[in-house]
């Protein structure tokens, strides 16, 4: 069934009763929940009112700075700033917000949270419109990349300088995989891995690609199969750019200003 966009409502595919934790919440628990639970992002709370999202970037960023899992509070960390909509809103109006404000969404009824939706979460709701928006003005060109031997720390600190959630890591000249923020948190930091280890036995490997051109609609479905968040683009088997479910979306909310 084919839907329109404007019947693509927030409470119909945002994620209800997101976790929270309050300002004195260790670090190292906030990524073992985060770990359990399959989750990107935590709430936190202080004297009864959000204060802010605690992400996979942080993890990345603090993780980058300290070398190891630092013992801190939720208080001591510098969390993401968010946005508040309404239970109602469409999914293009939540997009447009996303975008233009580059802020998380968390979704309220009467000053209470009730919800948090993602770019993963829209991209659900996108996949049911007969929409499928061109990529050119999304796609990230500039690809950053480490090799197999190189240690976790190095790929975590060109990611963090660079202020990107993956590099592309190679092998013997060759593409052998991608390592993200999600893979610092699932693969390294909840087995307790030493961050001098070869990042190349901790990526998601083999690297998922598909030829430049492919449209958003397409592009999302296959994000959905493979359960990624981030799709690598080739032309004659090069590697040309990529696009993350935000571009993703964004693709979307600008094909719907055309």
């Amino acid at each position: 069934m084919v839907l329109k966009t404007t019947e693509l409502r927030v409470a119909d595919y945002m994620t209800p009763n997101p976790i929270s934790v309050g300002p004195e919440f260790p670090f190292q628990d906030a990524i073992g929940i985060m770990e359990d639970k399959g989750i990107g992002n935590l709430v936190v709370n202080e004297d009864h009112a959000v204060k802010g999202l605690f992400t996979e970037r942080e993890i990345l960023q603090y993780i980058t700075s300290y070398g190891e899992i630092p013992e801190i509070p939720m208080k001591e960390v510098l969390l993401q700033a968010f946005t508040g909509i309404s239970l109602n809103a469409t999914l293009v109006s939540a997009a447009k917000i996303m975008i233009l404000e580059k802020a998380r969404l968390l979704v309220f009824v009467n000053k209470k949270l009730v919800g948090i939706i993602t770019a993963s979460d829209m991209l659900r709701g996108f996949r049911k419109t007969g929409i499928n928006p061109s990529l050119d003005k999304v796609i990230s060109t500039k690809i950053y990349q480490c090799k197999y031997d190189d240690s976790i720390i190095d790929a975590t600190k060109i990611m963090d300088e660079k202020r990107i959630g993956s590099v592309i890591v190679t092998k013997n000249g060759a593409h052998y995989g991608i390592f993200t923020e999600r893979d610092l948190l699932v693969n390294v930091l909840a087995n307790e891995v030493d961050l001098k280890s070869k990042v190349g036995g901790y990526c998601s490997s083999p690297l998922i690609t598909t030829k430049t051109g492919i449209g958003g609609n397409d592009a999302a479905n296959l994000m959905a199969e493979k359960k990624i968040k981030r799709l690598v683009l080739t032309d004659k088997n090069k590697i040309v750019g990529i696009v993350t479910a935000r571009d993703v979306v964004d693709a979307f909310q600008m094909a719907e200003n055309l």
